[in-house]
């Protein structure tokens, strides 16, 4: 299941804070701030989508992120990689790193990433 735009700025908060009340999220928007009502409903629809739960504390909800923010964005590429490059890893690599717009140093640090990527399998599958 997929975010909206405004749900995935509200989910930002929670995935930084870990846990907020309605007030200390409302104080975390820029001006001009959403209605706590806009933000009631989308903690709702949230709620139902089983992103984010929420503890009574009084009167008081606080709520929390279900998601991790790294298990969302993981499954939001590898949806997009079966979606548009053939469920190909490699295709969709290679689409990033020739149409991404990585300065050449960027593309270093990924080759170094993908390096240090193949050596730590290594050590692992020599472990096993």
């Amino acid at each position: 299941m997929e975010l909206t735009k405004a749900e995935a700025q509200l989910m930002e908060y929670l995935w930084q804070k870990e846990s907020l009340y309605m007030k200390e999220l409302l104080q975390l928007y820029p001006d001009p701030k959403p209605a706590a009502t806009t933000l009631a409903t989308l903690l709702k629809r949230m709620q139902q989508k089983k992103f984010v739960r929420y503890e009574l504390m009084g009167n008081s909800r606080r709520y929390f992120p279900l998601i991790k923010k790294e298990d969302y964005f993981s499954k939001q590429v590898n949806g997009m990689v079966e979606q548009f490059f053939d469920n190909s890893a490699l295709s969709f690599a290679s689409f990033f790193t020739r149409k991404g717009g990585l300065s050449k140093a960027e593309l270093s640090e990924l080759q170094k990433l993908i390096s240090d990527q193949i050596k730590d399998d290594n050590k692992n599958s020599n472990h096993d």
